[in-house]
């Protein structure tokens, strides 16, 4: 942290790749990532607005997985609320919805009232399986019900009425198949789909799933990088 190798404001000039590596098992330096992510959107909303007119030329699409683990990012239920019209987007992706209110309290649902689209790969946690299933609504059903009376002189009934019914109930959610997920997007009605095939990526083929020797060493990276700036250094240090 002793200087800028980051260079956040100028994610939204050029195509860039971030990746952001912590521990998830120790979150002693958790805090620097959040300071990390509150500067990122600051500088990219003020550099959208001060040299771009109000729009980046190259949208930002931050992928916070695990963003439980991340910590709490100061002020981020009104960040999320505006980055958007700057060229910014962001994808919480959580293990339950109930990790987010355990950080972000009441401004839980604030945060995801700004989350145009939903999508739920499966689980089994209570207050998450209640809140999509009412968001799910309901469906119209036909309701048949019969009645036999044996006496002396026997009778029938039959009653025929309509109701609702929960599109998909909490149980229902809970054993739905795992190569099956849901999705919602506003203004369209949420539907069930098939999972995507990663095999079936054209780029599958540069992942270290398929070839081992497409793996990336992060520390060997780094040592690497270590020893070119020594040997630049030196250089200079040379010429002078």
């Amino acid at each position: 942290m002793s200087e800028d190798e980051l260079e956040l404001d100028t994610l939204g000039d050029r195509k860039t790749a971030l990746f952001v590596i912590i521990s998830d098992t120790d979150d002693t330096f958790n805090f620097v990532v959040s300071i990390m992510y509150s500067q990122l959107f600051n500088l990219l909303c003020d550099k959208a607005d001060d040299v771009y007119g109000g729009r980046l030329p190259v949208h930002v699409r931050c992928l916070l997985d695990e963003f439980a683990n991340i910590g709490l990012i100061p002020k981020f239920e009104k960040l999320i609320a505006t980055i958007r019209s700057r060229e910014i987007s962001a994808s919480i992706i959580l293990q339950a919805q109930s990790q987010l209110k355990a950080i972000y309290k009441d401004n839980a649902d604030t945060i995801v009232g700004n989350c145009d689209s939903t999508l739920f790969l499966g689980g089994k946690e209570k207050t998450t399986l209640k809140e999509l299933s009412e968001t799910l609504g309901k469906e119209t059903i036909d309701l048949y019900n019969t009645s036999e009376t044996r006496s002396n002189a026997n009778s029938y009934g039959l009653n025929y009425q309509k109701t609702g019914k929960e599109l998909m109930s909490q149980d229902e959610i809970t054993v739905m198949d795992g190569s099956k997920c849901i999705f919602q997007l506003r203004g369209v009605r949420p539907f069930l789909s098939d999972k995507f095939d990663i095999t079936k990526h054209k780029n599958y083929k540069l992942l270290e799933d398929f070839n081992k020797k497409n793996a990336f060493d992060i520390e060997e990276y780094i040592k690497r990088k270590g020893k070119a700036k020594l040997n630049r250094e030196t250089v200079i240090t040379r010429v002078q």
